[in-house]
């Protein structure tokens, strides 16, 4: 029992699939609180999405008293964050609702938005520099919201990653205390008793079959069957 214990620790600790993992069947519930802080923070992540969209959309950069060249790099940067926002952002949020507790989700997204906010910053600058006020200051609250949500998932991702190591650590603690008392168990003594005699089989009862009895032939089955006459007595 200790044996499979241990097999099974070792397990989780070196990160290998187990089969009560597939699925999800037996992991453990995420907390109530955990999951409405992701949801919140995923809602906002779309509403800056959809604002910025409309917001990037809008801009008449071909009209902008900029060189050619500098137009041509904040139209490339704008169809960018437009991909983006419209393809790979939402299956990327989608994947963190669904698994709040996933550090490798979380990260992949952070990373999406650290990006994003280093192209929409760019942009945002260039719009100041060469384009409308009115468009500047939308794509500055833009960024602004981009980066509030940025930092706020970089402390989630920091959270959980503690609370991996802390699960770690207990579990390799587990781990220890149970190949201890596994070393520190007395082996198990098996006597074998060499003179006692050894059994012998048990003898098989010998069946005697009688043999059938034969039908009586021709006449002596009907005379068997026929009862005999008692002669009459003379008068």
């Amino acid at each position: 029992m200790k044996r499979h214990f241990i097999v099974f620790l070792m397990l989780v600790l070196s990160g290998l699939p187990l089969a009560a993992q597939a699925g999800g069947q037996n992991a453990a519930p995420v907390p109530y609180a955990t999951a409405n802080q992701v949801n919140a923070l995923m809602s906002q992540l779309e509403s800056a999405a959809v604002s910025t969209s409309a917001d990037l959309s809008r801009l008449r950069i071909n009209k902008w008293k900029a060189p050619s060249e500098a137009k041509q790099q904040a139209d490339a940067n704008r169809q960018s964050i437009l991909r983006n926002l419209e393809s790979a952002l939402p299956g990327m949020v989608t994947a963190v609702r669904n698994n709040p507790d996933d550090i490798s989700s979380s990260f992949t997204l952070y990373r999406n938005l650290d990006a994003l906010y280093d192209v929409l910053s760019s942009v945002a600058e260039s719009a100041g520099a060469f384009g409308p006020r009115d468009d500047y200051q939308a794509l500055a609250n833009d960024v602004n919201s981009v980066e509030h949500i940025r930092r706020d998932l970089a402390d989630r991702v920091a959270t959980l990653a503690s609370s991996k190591e802390t699960e770690l650590g207990r579990l390799r603690n587990e781990v220890r205390a149970a190949q201890a008392a596994a070393a520190a168990a007395p082996p198990k003594k098996v006597v074998v008793d060499d003179n006692e005699p050894a059994k012998k089989p048990a003898r098989k009862k010998r069946v005697v079959k009688h043999p059938a009895k034969k039908p009586a032939s021709g006449e002596a089955a009907q005379k068997s069957a026929t009862p005999q006459q008692q002669p009459s007595n003379p008068q």
